[in-house]
């Protein structure tokens, strides 16, 4: 029991930031899991180089993980850290321009030797120049108190012993924020414990040894609690955007009855969807890596002609490469799931940094007029119940659907309350045509314009599908232009008609008022602090977030129209104020940034208050 004062406090956003070789994402993701075991609502923001391997020491090398806790709900991962725990000179220079007056800040001051200094590109050493008052330091030889920790594993090298410094730290952040080792310690059992005993325990060793130095060194003076926060009564775990999604598309196998074929390619930073999925054989998910793109998504549609729930996914670039196939499959009006996880581009762009910048290439990426539905995840849990819906209306209208996510949500993690049972989903019936009788490849339900599933090799009911234009009742190839004016026009209107299944909007606040703001995909929740925080001035200002793009919900313009502005926050240049400027004639304001950051609360809040003139 520590005999130390301890101080109560509502939230605390933290940054683990060092090399990307310190482990500062499994430094991060190991203090947010026993974060929510504790109780508090999170939210959090990986952040890692592009490079398998930046120079060490180096600017672009930086790795850094956030990790926003409270007791009471968040929506973000927060602006500006409360705490930086910096393993060299390269992570303090990046971060420091961020950190808000009278902050914590631990250093390893091991790394602090003029050759570090001169690989962060410091001219004069920060802890001597005075550059660091104003925040309160703690300067720890954290490499050498590792190091001597660890001073009976005479077998190790030093190196090796080295490698623990990350959970010596991770150990002194328990300490300071009243966590539990024992969720880390499970882990570190089952990660090490078989295979690398000395490993594992080495770095038990390191954890309990910066939990301990806190508690014996005058240096730390106080500790801080969070309270948990009010939650829902039910069963809670903590996940990230892609484990969600993965998780989602299982969920929609198991009501629809159909095994999952998930054909990819590997791309960041949609491959832990595949990795994800791959665990999940007991469920009967077929996955496969292909040599490229192309073969993913082909294979894909090979799949759904045989009666899968067919999926592929990559993104942004990969998506550019899919898009003739995705045609095809629009063609053949085959019911799939396409997953877009958006990242910063064009081209090869920044690989590991967020953006929103595909959704004009989901809207009119494909030769032709080829509109499919589009549907975009709001939050990491979220992820599930779009990958979810997005399976249910491919297998209801028999179309090809397309998910957008970003990197910020898919790598990013949050508390997510699993359904209690299966029944607590929609059902998603699937039905296969086996009647030969009056069959026409091309006949369709009245009311949702799809055409019969069919699985190849049912007697009686063999057809032809591919790319040319077919005829729009027997499937024969047709040039006739009338036919072509029609069969685009019917495609057209199955995806129109999903707005059937698409709830009315309810915006957040006033239903009618002086702005409303409208946002996609992955800036839900710096939306939604913004918004909240700037009602509790009293301004005028309400929220809307579209989380179905293609068709929109179907009262969106009446909704837009009951205000004087509307702001369209987006990370692109502004894409979905373009594509509701130019279906609502709404001169929407763009608030627009390409950073491959996502917005901060207080950038919108500042633009919010900008519109009301205060």
């Amino acid at each position: 029991m520590s005999t130390k004062p301890l101080e109560s406090l509502e939230e605390v956003v933290i940054r683990f930031a060092g090399d990307s070789g310190d482990g500062m994402q499994i430094t991060g993701n190991q203090f947010s899991n026993t974060t929510a075991i504790v109780g508090n609502d999170l939210a959090t923001f990986p952040d890692f180089p592009a490079e398998i391997r930046a120079p060490a020491g180096t600017i672009p090398g930086v790795s850094g993980f956030q990790v926003h806790f409270a007791s009471t709900e968040i929506y973000t991962p927060g602006d500006t850290p409360d705490v930086l725990v910096a393993m060299n000179p390269a992570a303090l220079k990046v971060n420091l321009k961020e950190m808000p007056p009278n902050a914590i800040i631990v250093l390893d001051t091991d790394a602090f030797s003029a050759r570090d200094l001169k690989k962060a590109e410091y001219e004069v050493n920060p802890l001597e120049d005075g550059s660091l008052e104003g925040f309160r330091l703690f300067d720890i030889p954290l490499t050498t108190l590792t190091e001597k920790a660890l001073r009976e594993f005479e077998d190790q090298t030093v190196k090796s012993k080295r490698r623990c410094k990350n959970f010596y730290a991770l150990g002194m952040m328990y300490w300071m924020f009243s966590r539990p080792l024992d969720t880390s310690e499970e882990w570190i059992e089952s990660k090490w414990g078989k295979r690398l005993p000395a490993v594992r325990d080495m770095n038990m060793t390191a954890l309990k040894a910066g939990y301990a130095y806190c508690e014996a060194t005058e240096q730390f003076q106080v500790r801080y609690e969070v309270a948990a926060a009010p939650s829902e009564s039910g069963m809670y775990r903590n996940i990230m955007g892609n484990d969600a999604t993965a998780l989602g598309l299982v969920a929609a196998s198991v009501k629809s009855g159909l095994p999952i074929f998930y054909g990819s390619y590997p791309i960041t930073p949609a491959s832990q969807v595949l990795h994800a999925l791959s665990k999940y054989k007991n469920f009967g998910v077929m996955t496969f890596q292909a040599e490229d793109e192309i073969a993913a998504v082909t294979s894909t549609i090979g799949a759904a002609f045989g009666g899968k729930l067919a999926v592929t996914g990559s993104s942004g670039p990969g998506i550019a490469l899919k898009g003739e196939a995705m045609g095809l499959a629009l063609m053949v009006e085959l019911p799939m799931v396409i997953i877009n996880v958006q990242r910063a581009g064009p081209s090869t762009g920044m690989p590991t940094k967020t953006e929103q910048s595909d959704l004009l290439q989901a809207f009119y990426g494909r030769n032709g007029d080829g509109p499919m539905p589009i549907l975009a995840a709001q939050s990491p849990a979220d992820c599930f119940d779009i990958a979810f819906e997005a399976a249910r209306i491919a297998l209801k209208y028999m179309v090809p659907v397309l998910i957008l996510t970003d990197g910020y949500i898919a790598n990013g993690a949050e508390p997510w309350k699993l359904p209690a049972s299966l029944e607590d989903l929609a059902d998603i019936p699937v039905q296969f045509r086996t009647d030969p009788e009056g069959y026409e490849p091309y006949a369709r339900n009245d009311a949702t314009l799809a055409r019969d599933w069919v699985k190849p090799g049912t007697a009686g009911l063999e057809h032809r599908i591919g790319g040319l234009e077919k005829d729009s009742l027997t499937g024969n190839i047709s040039y006739d232009p009338a036919n072509h004016q029609r069969m685009t026009d019917l495609r057209a209107e199955k995806v129109a008609r999903v707005v059937q299944d698409i709830p009315d909007l309810v915006p957040f606040g006033e239903a009618k008022g002086k702005l409303l703001v409208i946002g996609w995909g992955g800036t839900y929740g710096s939306i939604h602090s913004a918004v909240k925080t700037c009602q509790g001035e009293g301004l005028s200002v309400s929220q809307i977030h579209l989380r179905h793009l293609n068709p929109f919900p179907g009262n969106l313009g009446e909704v837009m129209g009951n205000f004087d502005h509307v702001l369209v926050p987006e990370l692109n240049t502004g894409q979905l104020s373009l594509l509701l400027r130019g279906k609502f004639l709404v001169d929407c304001i763009g608030y627009n940034k390409v950073e491959g950051q996502p917005f901060k609360t207080r950038e919108l809040k500042d633009k919010i208050r900008e519109i009301h003139g205060s």
